[in-house]
């Protein structure tokens, strides 16, 4: 038997933290047995030596690195140069409604309120009254005739972006009913761009809804089923048999990269006066300059909208910085959930305070670490329709990795339980309606003046009703998104002809 001791000493662990459990001087004993082979021994004393390194790692502990002060004035200054660009919208500003829930025996029934009472501190905002379970509606679908619910949102950086590095076509995909698809024709046309639209399918006999409104204001060409599925590949052949063989082509996010994610209108082209490029092609023989955009605007730029609109939500005067919020959505590619996640980390305690902070931060370092770190006590449930939980998830980590590798926002990681992806009330295939609810829809409609349709916004509805009635969610206020689509109950009503007939309908409850 051959015992092998190493005393560990105090000069070998002057790391060791004071408040520690760790004894110095503590004594590492291992014991082997050999067979009288020198071998045997010697692994022996192998075994002992890399044990006594292991435990030195253990014990030497790093005193945590505090943030450098320029890293802290770097972060302020990025998040706050999100804001200073060139928006599609006028204003983030949308209407609010609270929605009232009443039931009874056999049924319930919906009333709203367009004016209620928002903001102040959070000992006298309204509060729920328990007998009438309510939630609050942020009405997107009113922002705009045709480009309205969360396809402003993700257009309202992306349409500046490209007038201001002179793009002359832009070329996208979607459904044949995609509301992205239409928003996009309407503001490349109201711009004097060119939108090319891939759309799934075949083309339908009589066009409506968003289909006809692509049809309008775009150049629109339907692709087969089997070719879809290779997205990239599609839109990028297609785009360069758009620019031609002079023209260029880009992606959506490469002028983000170019731009090192900061504020790109300090590179870009000279404008006239109404805020054209100067240099902006008109000719249809001019070279082009053609800009890819992701199925449903998926990509970084197409998350600073939502992350404006959660900065305007935070203000004191609408829901303000002191409430628990639960923000439901209806999820397709989930970008608008990943966008509000991030305007939850990263402006969370972004005000108009923090160039103040920045000008204190050099003299100051410490007091820009509440600033930052003390994000909203927001969290949001989005409703999964088109794809599974972690599929969703995945595409949650790679969109935010590419958003702060963009924005050198790295530093910020409370990025984790912010989004809980949620499966729909009544599961079915994405794109199926089920028995009776598009006759909930009209019932909503005429007792409330919302229009819903019941592949997407319907399922967030069912989904607010139940966390606004939910006991465990009465300290919260409960917040949907309207992220409109409505245009899509055209398309619907060719499909289920006896739905929308004038005969008594199937009542469905929720």
């Amino acid at each position: 038997m051959i015992r092998v001791v190493f005393m560990v000493s105090k000069r070998q662990t002057n790391t060791v933290p004071s408040s520690g459990v760790i004894q110095i001087g503590r004594i590492i004993e291992m014991t082997a047995k050999t067979g009288g082979q020198e071998s045997s021994e010697a692994a022996t004393l192998k075994r002992a030596v890399a044990a006594k390194r292991m435990l030195l790692r253990r014990l030497t502990v790093p005193p945590p690195r505090p943030r450098p002060v320029v890293s802290r004035l770097n972060l302020v200054r990025r998040c706050s140069s999100l804001f200073h660009r060139q928006w599609m919208l006028p204003s983030p500003a949308a209407p609010i409604h609270s929605i009232s829930l009443s039931k009874s025996s056999s049924s319930s029934s919906y009333s709203s309120d367009p004016a209620p009472a928002l903001g102040g501190p959070a000992s006298t905002v309204e509060v729920r009254d328990f007998d009438a379970p309510s939630f609050y509606l942020i009405r997107d679908d009113l922002l705009h005739p045709l480009v309205n619910g969360n396809k402003a949102r993700k257009l309202d950086a992306l349409v500046p972006l490209l007038r201001r590095h002179s793009a002359t076509d832009l070329v996208t995909c979607g459904g044949c009913q995609s509301a992205h698809a239409a928003a996009v024709a309407v503001c490349c046309a109201e711009r004097g761009l060119r939108a090319h639209l891939l759309l799934r399918g075949e083309q339908p006999e009589v066009p409506t809804g968003y289909n006809l409104v692509s049809l309008m204001y775009g150049s629109v060409s339907y692709v087969e089923r089997s070719a879809y599925t290779r997205r990239e590949e599609m839109l990028l052949k297609h785009a360069k048999s758009v620019a031609g063989g002079e023209g260029n082509v880009l992606w959506a996010d490469d002028i983000l990269r170019n731009s090192h994610g900061l504020n790109v209108e300090s590179d870009s082209v000279p404008m006239d006066g109404r805020g054209d490029p100067l240099s902006e092609c008109s000719s249809e023989t001019s070279l082009r300059r053609v800009v890819i955009v992701n199925e449903g605007a998926c990509s970084v730029v197409g998350l600073l909208g939502l992350i404006r609109l959660v900065k305007y939500l935070s203000q004191a005067h609408i829901f303000g910085r002191d409430q628990q919020i639960v923000l439901v959505l209806d999820s397709g590619t989930g970008t608008t959930a990943i966008g509000l996640a991030l305007g939850i980390i990263y402006f969370g305690a972004y005000d108009a305070r923090a160039e103040y902070f920045v000008a204190l931060l050099i003299s100051l370092p410490h007091s820009i670490n509440g600033l930052v770190d003390n994000w909203l006590r927001w969290r949001v449930t989005a409703v999964m329709l088109a794809d599974s939980q972690d599929r969703y998830k995945e595409h949650e980590k790679c969109l935010i990795s590419n958003f702060k590798s963009i924005y050198g926002l790295e530093t910020v990681e409370h990025n984790e339980g912010i989004i809980h992806w949620v499966d729909r009330l009544h599961p079915r295939r994405f794109g199926k309606i089920l028995n009776g609810e598009i006759d909930l829809c009209r019932r909503i409609a005429q007792q409330t003046g919302v229009l819903l349709d019941p592949i997407y916004t319907l399922a967030a509805w069912e989904h607010a009703v139940l966390l606004a009635d939910a006991e465990a969610e009465k300290h919260a206020k409960v917040v949907m998104l309207h992220t409109g689509g409505t245009l899509g109950l055209f398309g619907l009503a060719q499909r289920y002809i006896s739905d929308f007939s004038s005969g008594v309908p199937t009542v469905h409850t929720l």
